[in-house]
């Protein structure tokens, strides 16, 4: 009996991603001329954008989350486990049907984007093809270190470019199996491959390469990292790098705030958006700063504390 549900659990999910997924013609129609990834769309007008890390996999909060007023969800399966199907699972429930019908296109309010568990050193390949191919907008990749591992980390992201690009480096090594991200973002596998692509390196590119700067070495070598062809954007580890750098969890010691603001400046000089984590605090104070990929709230969903930082947030990007 327990073989046969959990046989039951595992072919359901798949028709559940036919079930949920399926776009109307209109919106299929509109899906054309609109990008499917609104965290891009955002950032490339410049503007900040805002989200949340979250651990909490169950249906209700991947609704929750879907329709919260954030920009992106950084799905954590870094310090959570990872699991291809419960990803699948997630990302459906924050499929929102009546969204797609009301506004006549498939563009996810909330864009989902995984932090995968392997640091730079190890890039484990598998696992972003895994994530993408569940239909990930994008991947956030912990502890890169040096040029080498951000240019390997954008090239496990993408399908080798047609003979005769002009964006044809990094070169890609994702492998060509996207049936249920092609379900999930309503779209043909021609029209997935055109599109599935890094951002800005690709400018109708769809997914995010998120790089996380967590050590001094990072720090040291964010110039050769930033500039990597297909690094959408840097996300500042603050709890990590101060660990890294000898100072426990103090995160505000001057030394961690100016290496902070280091690779901020070269976030700036590049037009890269960069990122770290904020809270009701001091969220004001880094939009001012210049930071446009930030986090508001850790893993506890849409707590008052995080929907006050998302509301001081938005108001100092000026947008509300």
């Amino acid at each position: 009996m327990r073989q046969a549900t959990v046989f039951s659990r595992l072919v359901l999910i798949p028709l559940a991603a036919l079930a949920v997924a399926i776009p109307t013609a209109q919106a299929q129609a509109q899906t054309q001329d609109i990008r499917l990834n609104r965290t891009i769309e955002t950032l490339d007008r410049g503007e900040a954008t805002f989200g949340i890390f979250n651990g909490d996999f169950s249906l209700a909060n991947a609704r929750s989350l879907a329709n919260s007023g954030l920009d992106f969800v950084l799905i954590d399966m870094e310090h959570g486990p990872w699991s291809s199907e419960t990803l699948q699972a997630f990302l459906l429930g924050m499929t929102d049907r009546a969204a797609i019908v009301r506004n006549g296109h498939l563009q996810m309010a909330t864009t989902p984007i995984v932090r995968v568990p392997q640091n730079g050193r190890e890039m484990l390949d598998f696992i972003v093809k895994q994530a993408l191919d569940m239909g990930a907008f994008g991947i956030m990749f912990p502890f890169i270190n040096n040029r080498e591992e951000a240019i390997h980390a954008v090239a496990s992201m993408r399908y080798p470019r047609p003979r005769g690009s002009d964006i044809a480096e990094p070169h890609g090594w994702r492998g060509r199996s996207p049936g249920v991200a092609t379900w999930f973002w309503g779209i043909s596998g021609g029209e997935y491959f055109r599109r599935a692509d890094v951002w800005p390196l690709n400018p109708e590119g769809e997914l995010l390469a998120a790089i996380q700067i967590e050590t001094p070495q990072a720090v040291e070598n964010i110039e050769e990292i930033i500039t990597v062809p297909g690094v959408g954007a840097i996300f500042i580890g603050p709890l990590d790098l101060a660990t890294q750098m000898g100072f426990g969890d103090q995160t505000g010691h001057p030394d961690v705030e100016e290496a902070i603001q280091t690779v901020l400046a070269s976030c700036l000089a590049h037009n890269v958006p960069c990122g770290l984590t904020t809270g009701a605090g001091n969220v004001e104070e880094r939009i001012r700063q210049g930071f446009r990929f930030v986090t508001v709230g850790g893993a506890g969903g849409i707590t008052p504390g995080t929907a006050e930082a998302l509301s001081r947030g938005m108001s100092a990007a000026g947008r509300r």
